[in-house]
């Protein structure tokens, strides 16, 4: 696995480039993305997925925003993609910030390919697929609730709307002989604000696609997807034997680790086949309240402890990590970025793993002001 952090198009004093500009922005966070490849001997051939975080308070067209990523890409990549807008980034003017993973075999061949665009309409530009499955990995793009006719579907009723992308999240899933019974990791990205009122009936919506124990998940509110009347998109990722059959996983719960407000099928961590699975971890307690309400310092420290006391568990500790995403609620800044920047490299000896952060106006629960996941991979073969 090659694991690229979030590229943004700043110059080597950390400045923001081309500011306001989404479309340079995005041709140089290509061009950083592609150098940062090509330093580990890999290529754009090998790209699994790309998750892309733009700027767009509703005055961008999604699609052409992601066929200006595609423009940038050889004709021969064919990758899953994931597109996100935020209010803003950390720094004032930057506009995008995109990260993604590749894959090749451990003796440097390229791995076994197959694509999916089967499932229905796709508002997705070439070379962009709806999945992907590379030897035993499975990446599915993220999924818009429309119907064939690229139609917006139960506008205003995001349950309606979760129920659609689970169907078409599933027919992915099918094109590969799998089920989400070997879905690992789930990324939701609904529109909603800071309350439980917003969280509860999409996600117990779509957990019900789930036996228990289920995989591991994140979820996060954002004001607003491109097209305003999608209520929420839902990315994933899963995991099929070469051969077909289901592979062996094993769960993590730690006693006493934080528990959602209502029973959800997900668990903190996940291990299969040597891929570790974290889902975002918070300043939660078991009921669902947050610990140092309000608190961006002891929050972040908290929810990376959670990150260690899970990996602990599951065989692994922080130097096993490959990638971590973290949101954080704070404005468009450095200040709220570097405050808690320090404490997560932290607890990571040099060097650490590619990381990206993205500021939010609020996270999922009340007074909630971080969550974080992570990507970590361990050497079976040595136990």
């Amino acid at each position: 696995m090659f694991w690229v952090g979030g590229q943004v198009d700043l110059n080597t004093e950390g400045e923001v480039q081309n500011p306001g500009n989404l479309a340079k922005q995005t041709v140089n966070c290509i061009s950083y993305f592609n150098r940062v490849l090509e330093d580990l001997d890999c290529q754009f051939e090998d790209l699994v997925t790309l998750l892309c975080f733009y700027v767009n308070d509703g005055s961008v067209d999604e699609s052409e925003f992601l066929q200006q990523v595609a423009s940038c890409l050889p004709e021969e990549c064919r990758t899953t993609v994931t597109a996100i807008p935020v209010p803003y980034l950390a720094y004032d003017g930057l506009m995008v910030e995109i990260e993604g993973y590749a894959m090749r075999r451990e003796n440097g061949e390229s791995t076994v390919r197959t694509y999916t665009e089967t499932c229905g309409s796709s508002l997705l530009p070439k070379p962009f697929v709806e999945g992907l499955r590379s030897d035993k990995m499975i990446f599915v793009s993220g999924q818009y609730p429309v119907d064939a006719e690229y139609i917006v579907t139960n506008k205003g009723d995001i349950v309606g709307q979760t129920n659609v992308v689970a169907t078409r999240i599933s027919r992915v899933l099918e094109e590969f002989g799998a089920t989400f019974d070997d879905v690992v990791k789930i990324n939701r990205w609904y529109v909603g604000g800071c309350g439980i009122e917003d969280f509860e009936s999409a996600a117990l919506a779509f957990a019900r696609n789930f036996s228990e124990p289920g995989p591991a998940a994140t979820g996060i509110p954002i004001p607003r997807h491109a097209d305003d009347e999608v209520l929420i998109k839902i990315s994933a990722i899963a995991m099929l034997g070469e051969d077909g059959s289901q592979l062996p996983r094993i769960h993590s719960w730690p006693t006493g680790l934080w528990d959602w407000h209502v029973h959800l099928p997900y668990k903190h961590g996940l291990k299969c086949d040597g891929m570790i699975f974290l889902g975002g971890q918070v300043s939660l307690d078991e009921h669902g309240t947050a610990v140092h309400p309000d608190d961006l310092t002891a929050q972040t420290h908290q929810a990376m402890k959670h990150i260690g006391t899970v990996l602990n568990d599951l065989g692994a500790d922080y130097d096993d990590v490959c990638k971590i995403m973290t949101v954080y609620r704070g404005d468009c800044g450095a200040e709220d970025l570097h405050r808690n920047l320090p404490i997560r490299s932290s607890y990571f000896d040099n060097p650490g793993p590619a990381s990206t952060g993205i500021p939010l106006p609020v996270l999922a629960y009340d007074a909630m002001t971080i969550e974080i996941d992570a990507y970590a991979m361990i050497d079976e073969s040595a136990d």
